[in-house]
């Protein structure tokens, strides 16, 4: 299954390492569209009118081509809310994942009903529900 991973960038870089290990654990039975999220050496810095455009015209083709986007949201990102409403305005399944003992989510997340909200306090708690939701993924996508 293709995948979209979505987590901070220009909003903060905090969380990199864990976005690299999720995006680790997703590879090992799919496909990560957006594995350059993990990357703790990746470019913050805008490019311009022109690179930013190229990046949202990929990123747009990423997410309509993605069965589902896991997104990761301890760390607030303007670009992560863009890129979960997008997928919704789309029918893209979307699981939000966060830390409960560092952040709340926007109400503007946990108040919509089609978000799956999965807040955590260890990160050894996300890899089970990674497998939940990637098996329900694999059962629709053979109906």
């Amino acid at each position: 299954m293709d995948l979209y991973f979505a987590g901070s960038i220009r909003g903060g870089r905090v969380d990199a390492a864990l976005y690299q290990r999720l995006i680790a654990y997703l590879q090992r039975t799919d496909t990560v569209l957006t594995e350059h999220v993990g990357r703790p050496e990746l470019n913050l810095l805008e490019q311009g009118r022109a690179g930013d455009g190229a990046i949202y015209d990929q990123d747009t083709a990423w997410l309509r081509r993605s069965a589902a986007v896991i997104a990761e949201c301890t760390c607030p990102s303007l670009g992560v809310g863009y890129e979960l409403a997008y997928a919704e305005a789309r029918g893209i399944p979307c699981h939000i994942f966060y830390d409960r003992t560092k952040t709340q989510l926007s109400a503007m997340l946990t108040g919509d009903p089609y978000f799956h909200i999965h807040p955590y306090e260890k990160e050894a708690d996300i890899y089970p529900a990674l497998d939940e939701i990637l098996s329900a993924l694999r059962s629709t996508q053979k109906d």
